[in-house]
């Protein structure tokens, strides 16, 4: 099978002995990190990290990238960039020792109480970014644009971001339901992943529908919504081998403040949500699982 999976395990379990369980359940070996043990995997101390890089280790779980936070919603174009420096600087030594490619960032949301213009906006951006990328590319990450918050929120934003800072150090990450879920329309990640396929290096699953009640559309399962298969068939024409990164938001919105509850009933969703991709890859490859 030409896709291999991963995913924030973050959704099904708050601690990283659950994730770890959670991933042999449904027969995966590779984790995206975000939070570990309720903490973001960026603000791990030495020691902290150390002793869950020793545990994905002893259980045979590979680490493809980190969720990161350089910025993303909580941080505007005005927040303080030396956080997000620092955070870089912190974490891409520990992602390049265990050969996590990806960090996953944003691109900084204009300010809600102090907006800058457009051109303000782009240029601060742009000189952030290219102060970022000669990092990750001296330690060998990725700073990968998710097309969520941020000046590349829209597929023309992320290309004028991608033609200023010109570093094989930055890419994108296409989520497929962010833009559904932004628009209420499926066609609009479909429009930003066509725009954008030659910049991809990362894809996080992520499936959306109208909500039955009305209003602003809802998260569902991956063969509920029919851009899904669009996607992975194009993918797969193309000869993408990459990770496919499960992110649901069914039962737990880790941004939003929407944790995992102590039911279980979000492990339960998570795993059912690998069943479902599987199968669908599956038809879309050729290759049932």
């Amino acid at each position: 099978m030409p896709f291999k999976f991963t995913g924030f395990a973050d959704e099904a379990e708050k601690t990283l002995d659950g994730q770890i369980s959670t991933l042999k359940e449904a027969g995966w070996s590779a984790i995206e990190l975000r939070l570990v043990n309720g903490k973001s995997v960026c603000d791990l101390s030495e020691e902290e990290w150390a002793a869950a890089r020793g545990q994905l280790e002893e259980n045979g779980i590979e680490i493809v990238g980190f969720g990161g936070q350089i910025g993303n919603w909580a941080r505007p174009v005005t927040s303080d960039f030396q956080k997000d420096i620092d955070e870089l600087r912190r974490v891409a030594p520990r992602m390049r020792a265990v050969g996590a490619k990806f960090l996953r960032i944003m691109s900084w949301p204009n300010d809600k109480e102090s907006p800058l213009d457009r051109a303000a906006w782009k240029a601060e951006v742009v000189r952030r970014l290219r102060e970022l990328a000669p990092i990750a590319e001296a330690e060998g990450v990725i700073l990968a644009h998710e097309n969520c918050n941020g000046y590349g929120d829209s597929p023309e934003g992320f290309l004028e971001l991608i033609e200023a800072v010109d570093s094989p150090a930055f890419k994108l990450i296409i989520d497929t339901g962010n833009n559904s879920l932004h628009h209420n329309d499926n066609e609009a990640t479909w429009d930003y992943y066509q725009k954008c396929r030659d910049h991809i290096v990362h894809v996080h699953i992520k499936s959306a529908k109208p909500n039955p009640e009305g209003g602003d559309w809802i998260t569902c399962h991956v063969d509920e919504d029919p851009v899904q298969r669009r996607i992975l068939e194009d993918l797969h024409r193309g000869g993408y081998d990459g990770w496919l990164s499960i992110e649901p938001h069914i039962k737990a919105a880790i941004h939003a403040g929407q944790d995992v509850d102590d039911t279980g009933e979000a492990r339960k969703v998570w795993v059912e949500y690998t069943r479902r991709l599987e199968k669908l890859v599956g038809e879309v490859t050729g290759s049932p699982t």
